[in-house]
């Protein structure tokens, strides 16, 4: 379990080589048998044609299944057998975009609750069980969970049990009991329904940006002019970016629609220009990273010290600095760009806080008010109007000037 528990919250990685076993001679039968598993598989006569084609077969499927041997084990693999195994091809799968705020809270709340438990023997009983242990559960500011985060968690564990299925791990019988189980309709759960997520306001944004670090604010202020999704300004370099023209014109590689063939172009005005310029560097990484915020917290730690630094103490802040005990990411992901904002509402006493979502919100509002509904889902990147019309809110003013006009 401990095992388990570290590989879920290593870092994504990609695939590494797999070792093909070899083509051997069982001496006392004469036959040939290569090792998968941990099982030896007979193959027939040693160096007959049939052998060869046998172990060619076996290992074409031993590489498709990631190293893994013959699927004689699906009637004892247990929960956290297959949740382990999941999460290492999600990781292979998604790369470095692993959705660890989305997959990994479910498939620790399911081990939680039946990890000891063999996988063949979950049926829909027991996945009813795990539903309603959701609904009573709380999260860690104290608020239940909503009904359509508690059917995201279902989503994800039948979606690894259909892996499952595909990986010959578990019996196609267990995911169509698991699909027998419906989620969560609105009006007939205890769980609550979420609040729509609602633009914030500039004032709130503005007294939000004197409590973040600089790199952050800058983080904020960008996103809040080009409409981009949190993602991509956590994720935005130099190198994506088309600085040629008056406008500038940021092409992300990956996006959320990134898997549907789409292609998401965003534009930088003059202001967002500005704001990039600071951090001039082309060196393949992010723009915003989280060292510079540090450097510059202590930076500011050090021009309001009551002492200058002794020289020891610059020798050994800088034989730390060549050996840092914490390796920084080279980005900010979603996660931690949300804490930060978090604590900045925290400390400027703003309640409720907001979250980067809002400023998307805010943006299409904004837009659509000003510019219609066609330059927002330009801006945003909508496919849809129907898309950009969940993000840009009602104007009341608009509403006011037809009811004058027409009412």
């Amino acid at each position: 379990e401990t095992l388990m528990a570290a590989s879920m919250t290593r870092k994504p990685r990609s695939r590494t080589t797999i070792r093909v076993p070899s083509y051997r001679l069982h001496k006392p039968s004469g036959r040939a048998v290569v090792t998968l598993g941990g099982r030896d598989v007979y193959l027939g006569p040693h160096g007959s044609p049939d052998s060869r084609r046998a172990y060619d077969r076996l290992i074409a499927e031993y590489v498709a299944a990631g190293g893994v041997g013959p699927r004689h084990e699906a009637a004892t693999l247990s929960i956290d057998e297959l949740v382990l195994r999941y999460w290492r091809h999600a990781q292979s799968y998604y790369g470095t975009r692993t959705p660890e705020g989305t997959i990994r809270p479910a498939l620790r709340r399911f081990r939680k609750l039946y990890g000891e438990t063999s996988a063949a023997e979950l049926g829909p009983l027991r996945f009813k069980a795990f539903r309603d242990a959701l609904i009573t559960e709380r999260s860690r500011h104290g608020k239940p969970l909503s009904r359509r985060y508690i059917n995201h968690h279902l989503e994800i564990v039948r979606g690894m049990f259909r892996w499952g299925v595909g990986e010959e791990l578990v019996a196609p019988s267990v995911l169509h009991g698991l699909e027998a189980v419906s989620g969560l309709r609105r009006g007939r759960t205890a769980a609550p329904d979420a609040e729509p997520v609602q633009s914030v306001t500039n004032e709130t944004i503005e007294a939000t940006l004197h409590h973040l670090p600089s790199v952050v604010a800058d983080m904020v202020r960008l996103q809040r002019m080009a409409g981009m999704r949190p993602g991509e300004v956590c994720r935005i370099n130099w190198e994506e970016i088309d600085a040629t023209g008056e406008v500038w014109c940021y092409r992300p590689a990956e996006h959320k629609t990134a898997h549907l063939g789409r292609q998401r172009s965003i534009a930088l005005g003059p202001r967002c220009q500005a704001i990039l310029s600071r951090y001039r560097r082309i060196d393949g990484l992010p723009i915003f990273r989280p060292s510079d915020a540090i450097a510059q917290r202590k930076a500011e730690r050090r021009a309001v010290a009551r002492t200058p630094q002794t020289p020891s103490r610059r020798a050994r802040d800088a034989a730390r600095a060549r050996r840092p005990r914490l390796k920084l990411n080279d980005a900010y992901t979603t996660t931690n760009y949300a804490q930060a904002i978090r604590r900045a509402c925290e400390a400027a006493g703003i309640n409720p806080h907001w979250s980067p979502n809002q400023l998307r919100h805010t943006k299409a509002t904004e837009l659509r008010r000003e510019f219609g509904l066609d330059a927002a889902g330009a801006i945003l990147g909508h496919s849809r109007l129907e898309t950009t019309q969940i993000y840009a809110e009602r104007s009341e003013q608009l509403a006011a000037q037809v009811a004058r006009a027409t009412a």
